[in-house]
C-alpha cells in the first residue's frame, strides 16, 4: 500500500522557519521524482519545489527561491522542505507528491499558516 504522509506543519510568525517532512512507503523511493506543491484557500494548486529521483537536480518557483530548499533521504524514503524566511502568502496546505510516470502519489497535506 503506497503512504505518503507529511508532516511539520504548524502556525509560525512571519519571517519564521518550518521543515516539512513527508515519509513515504509502499514503492521503491529511490525511483520517483519528488516534489511538493502547496493551495491556498481560493486558489489552485501550485508546484513548490521539485527534486529528481537521484536527489541532484531542484527546481523552485520563484517565489520560493532563495527561502525554501528540498531534500531528500533515500535510505530513510523522506523528502524535506525547508521553508525560512516565512511570509503570510506561504499559508496553504502543503503536499507531497512522487512521479514516476505513469504512476502519481499523492500525501494527505499539512497545514501550513504564518500570522501573526
Amino acid at each position: 500500500q503506497v503512504q505518503l504522509v507529511e508532516s511539520g506543519g504548524g502556525l509560525v510568525q512571519p519571517g519564521g522557519s518550518l521543515r516539512l517532512s513527508c515519509a513515504a512507503s509502499g514503492f521503491t523511493f529511490s525511483r520517483y521524482a519528488m516534489s511538493w506543491y502547496r493551495q491556498a484557500p481560493g486558489k489552485e494548486r501550485e508546484l513548490v519545489a521539485a527534486m529528481v529521483s537521484s536527489g541532484g537536480t531542484a527546481n523552485y518557483v520563484d517565489s520560493v527561491k532563495g527561502r525554501f530548499t528540498i531534500s531528500r533521504d533515500n535510505a530513510k524514503n523522506t523528502v524535506y522542505l525547508q521553508m525560512n524566511s516565512l511570509r503570510p502568502e506561504d499559508t496553504a496546505v502543503y503536499y507531497c507528491r512522487a512521479s514516476r510516470l505513469p504512476s502519481i502519489y499523492w500525501g494527505q497535506g499539512t497545514q501550513v499558516t504564518v500570522s501573526s
